[in-house]
């Protein structure tokens, strides 16, 4: 089954990993991220790996500038499958360092920029759906030296539940992967196997759906 893919937040790590999973299954894959280099290269590896592939330097904290980014990649392709949120701010401050405007910045970025993409891919999303988030152990056992990143990530994986709930009777259901380890180049929590863990998670058993998904290696 081929399928049209947006990752918003595409880098090379954990989601240019997942581009080019989706990539070796053929469909389309459209790419969003901040650093036009870094999406020249995975797009020509999207490309090489046998898929369309499309892609938009945004900043994602920009709300207008990435609806318009999303609009433009969904009227190309005419809908999306599985639409990928990847994104977040690592700040090294502890509760103590880090300010009230730091913070916000950070949550913009790691849990508000979802809304922006969401909610322009929605009319381009019909039954079938899936939307897929980068979730962290962090969400419950946040380091106190990166305090902005467990509140990013403990209020992604909230807001995904509350889109699932609300999108599922329209048969599109939203999950959240808790990457639950330190990435590293090689091993369970290298890229290609956190990759392969989100992939997976868009196939489970409608039945038994869970929002939240844990990713032990």
């Amino acid at each position: 089954m081929t399928r049209n893919v947006l990752i918003a937040g595409a880098g090379p790590g954990v989601s240019g990993s997942l581009a080019r999973l989706y990539a070796a299954e053929g469909g389309s894959v459209g790419l969003l991220g901040a650093e036009e280099d870094v999406l020249t290269q995975l797009r020509g590896e999207v490309e090489a790996a046998g898929a369309l592939a499309g892609s938009s330097v945004v900043d994602l904290t920009d709300d207008a500038a990435t609806r318009a980014a999303v609009t433009r990649m969904g009227e190309h392709v005419g809908h999306f499958d599985v639409v990928h949120f990847n994104p977040s701010a690592y700040r090294e401050k502890d509760p103590l360092s880090l300010s009230p405007d730091e913070l916000l910045a950070d949550v913009r970025l790691g849990v508000g920029a979802l809304l922006s993409v969401l909610q322009a891919a929605r009319p381009f999303m019909g039954p079938g759906g899936r939307v897929t988030v980068t979730g962290s152990m962090a969400a419950d056992t946040p380091w106190f030296g990166a305090a902005s990143l467990g509140v990013q990530k403990a209020g992604v994986q909230n807001l995904v539940r509350s889109i699932d709930a609300t999108l599922k009777g329209d048969g599109i259901r939203a999950v959240s992967v808790t990457v639950r380890g330190l990435l590293k180049k090689e091993g369970p929590f290298a890229p290609d196997n956190v990759a392969r863990a989100l992939r997976a998670a868009i196939d489970q058993d409608e039945a038994d759906w869970r929002a939240e998904v844990p990713y032990t290696g």
